[in-house]
């Protein structure tokens, strides 16, 4: 059989691609993610297990599949989306990366724990602060980073141009968008960091969000009656 071109010059070109793990955790049914390419190395984004059992299932999944965790990230700091921030720090010997004006929210974390009785809670510290510019790295991946406030004073997006995806928190949901009724939010900049931020990225982008269903721009332009 002849094979031509490939045959007598073998040329192979590798193409990154990150997997998508997610998990539901807490009984805030908090979307907890974690991405990681075929070098096995990997990052988790909003880890939200806070019991024994979440906390294996997420530790099992990483082990099974051989995976090195290098950087935790948070989108925002929101008691949900924080909950297994220490834990992931202590387990994996990773960093966290987070925006400094959501840092009032993380340092807040503890007392809302309290008031929502949830126990036990480890505060968890930053220690490598991000913002729109910035790329976060790892294994031969990279994901770009925008800012968008509005849920949160410091709220941040995951984006992966390459494959056309983002993972954004709280920022939009399916048919619908975060809430602006906590302290520190703001309507309007939320409004404006979707149809300023997320809507330019295009219309075919996969939104990860940091509840319910996944889903794309295209159909939030269309359907989301909070946007219309």
């Amino acid at each position: 059989m002849d094979f031509g071109f490939f045959e007598s010059n073998p040329i192979f070109v590798k193409k990154t691609m990150i997997k998508i793990k997610s998990f539901v955790f807490s009984p805030f049914a908090e979307n907890t993610y974690v991405l990681y390419d075929q070098t096995k190395e990997a990052v988790i984004i909003d880890p939200g297990c806070n019991t024994t059992e979440e906390r294996e299932t997420l530790k099992r999944f990483i082990e099974t599949e051989g995976l090195k965790i290098t950087k935790l990230l948070n989108t925002h700091c929101h008691i949900d989306h924080v909950l297994g921030n220490q834990f992931v720090k202590r387990t994996f010997e990773v960093k966290l990366y987070m925006h400094k004006l959501d840092l009032s929210n993380l340092e807040s974390s503890k007392l809302i724990s309290d008031v929502y009785g949830i126990k036990p809670y480890e505060p968890s510290e930053p220690d490598v602060f991000i913002d729109e510019g910035d790329t976060i790295t790892f294994g031969e991946s990279s994901l770009d980073i925008l800012f968008v406030p509005g849920h949160a004073p410091g709220h941040v997006a995951f984006v992966c141009h390459p494959q056309k995806f983002t993972v954004s928190g709280d920022v939009l949901f399916k048919q619908s968008i975060g809430r602006t009724d906590f302290p520190g939010c703001s309507h309007q900049d939320l409004i404006e960091s979707i149809k300023q931020k997320m809507f330019k990225l295009g219309d075919d982008y996969v939104v990860y969000c940091g509840h319910g269903p996944e889903t794309t721009i295209g159909y939030e332009k269309k359907y989301n009656p909070f946007l219309n």
